[in-house]
């Protein structure tokens, strides 16, 4: 099977048992280009019952042998894998880009190489996932296997859609694991073309599968009793269905990174420049819609004022070049869609009206697509919406604090706990401040970032369990303790 997708051919059935095959259910995606609104197409299938029964009889066929696939093996067909994507990154990157409206300069071409690196890891981590073992000094020896689950799902949003699959598919496959991708139905294409380059890696006919479809679809996959494990990435509301579903199905197990609403504290004695740049780009980057965006930055009173002042031109030098996602000079596209540019519109306008001082941006940029500008609110209320909710878009808030103690309060007092950030020179009060945050991760003197190799995930409403680094191994594994009798 030959790698021909594009924009001009774009890939609309469903991945099963390496084929593309119609879908049973007769309802279709509907998607549009978020630079212009236009039409993208209405015709991707939306996996139903039978769909996703067919994809998990595949998975559990396939699943006895390529568990037992040599490790060496495994390694190969992911790291081809890995290097495919490498090969097809442009063609990827548009798939995405054509409905995501992320900029090719700034976001697309990297989100492609980032899941590439993705499975480069974990294809690393194959023969080095070891178990444990226990002396025999009271006549028995224990021994501690890491088994894989079987059949696995991950449903993944729309603002990273192959990062994310990377993210779940890698550290599933690399522990011998069957794996079903359902991507968002705002961003199909780019997770449905990858069947060419599953079938070119040698991965086994229902080894790796992918299903599109809406929430429906998710939910089938949640509620089914043999797929054993899912993953979801996205809102809070979902991830709560999904947990109830699991739940009341076979208690399947559920990895849940659920969003945020991320504090940047910055100190009297912070590196003001390095301070600006990082809180800036945590809002612009892929139009403020990121999980772990810094949308909540607190800035103490001895260096507020110039604070405002850098953060606003560096937040106004971002907005000179929102524009087409094809074009090499735009770093900030469209929002996703109309329904999310509604939404963000909506809480900027319910902040104009009373929650706080807007300082810069709130407005639509252009009479066309879902573009707006960088916006931010000082003088926030701690109760206001625009502070407590998570908007997913390029919308801040910016208050004053005095005191270290009032600050670690206000950045707890939040049902989310997914990123914080401190920046200073005094490395005790860093240390301080980041043992005190209630959040999953936390940067000194950066914000909004990651790394595969370290643990990827939040407290409280932010989520369930870690993705990233041994953690994502673990989250897909079962361990076996085998006890052997030697006093005889």
């Amino acid at each position: 099977m030959v790698f021909n997708y594009s924009k001009s051919n774009l890939p609309k059935q469903l991945f099963i048992n390496n084929e593309y095959v119609a879908s049973k259910n007769s309802k279709k995606l509907e998607l549009f280009n978020p630079k212009d609104g236009s039409l993208v197409a209405n015709d991707v299938d939306l996996a139903g019952a039978e769909d996703v029964d067919a994809a998990v009889a595949a998975a559990e066929k396939a699943f006895p042998a390529w568990k037992k696939i040599p490790a060496q093996a495994r390694q190969e067909m992911m790291n081809k894998f890995a290097a495919l994507i490498q090969k097809h990154s442009v063609e990827l990157a548009e798939l995405s880009r054509i409905t995501l409206g992320a900029p090719i300069s700034a976001i697309g071409h990297r989100e492609t190489m980032m899941a590439a690196e993705g499975f480069k890891y974990f294809a690393a981590w194959i023969d080095k996932f070891a178990g444990e073992s226990f002396p025999q000094d009271d006549g028995f020896l224990k021994i501690v296997r890491n088994e894989p689950l079987g059949v696995v799902a991950g449903v993944v949003p729309w603002n990273g859609p192959l990062t994310t699959a990377s993210n779940k598919a890698a550290p599933a496959l690399a522990t011998g694991n069957c794996f079903i991708l359902k991507p968002s139905e705002k961003t199909p294409f780019s997770a449905l073309a990858l069947g060419p380059l599953i079938i070119e890696a040698g991965f086994p006919p229902g080894v790796f599968q992918i299903l599109s479809g809406d929430g429906s679809t998710g939910a089938l996959l949640s509620s089914h009793m043999r797929i054993r494990k899912i993953s979801f990435t996205g809102s809070i509301p979902t991830g709560k269905r999904i947990q109830e579903a699991a739940a009341k199905s076979n208690l399947k197990r559920v990895t849940l990174e659920l969003g945020g609403k991320s504090p940047a504290v910055v100190f009297d004695d912070a590196n003001l420049e390095n301070a600006i740049t990082w809180c800036a780009r945590a809002l612009t980057m892929n139009t403020g819609q990121i999980c772990f965006a810094a949308t909540r930055v607190y800035v103490q009173e001895g260096v507020y004022e110039k604070f405002v002042e850098g953060y606003k031109k560096a937040l106004l030098k971002a907005a000179e070049n929102i524009g087409d996602p094809e074009a090499e000079s735009t770093t900030m596209g469209p929002l996703v869609d109309k329904a999310q540019f509604d939404r963000v519109s909506g809480f900027i306008e319910r902040g104009k009206n009373g929650q706080g001082t807007l300082l810069t941006g709130g407005s639509r940029v252009g009479s066309e697509g879902y573009f707006i500008q960088p916006t931010v609110f000082t003088n926030v209320d701690p109760d206001a919406e625009i502070i407590r909710q998570e908007i997913f878009g390029p919308v801040s808030v910016l208050n004053s604090f005095k005191t270290e103690e009032e600050i670690i309060e206000k950045c707890n007092d939040t049902n989310y706990g997914l990123m914080a950030g401190v920046f200073t020179q005094d490395i005790n009060r860093a240390l301080r401040v980041a043992s005190e945050f209630d959040a999953g991760m936390v940067g000194v003197n950066c914000v909004s970032l990651s790394f595969k190799q370290t643990p990827f995930g939040g407290t409280k409403e932010s989520g369930l369990g870690r993705e990233n680094g041994s953690a994502a191994l673990r989250a897909y594994t079962d361990q076996k303790t085998v006890m052997i009798n030697l006093t005889y």
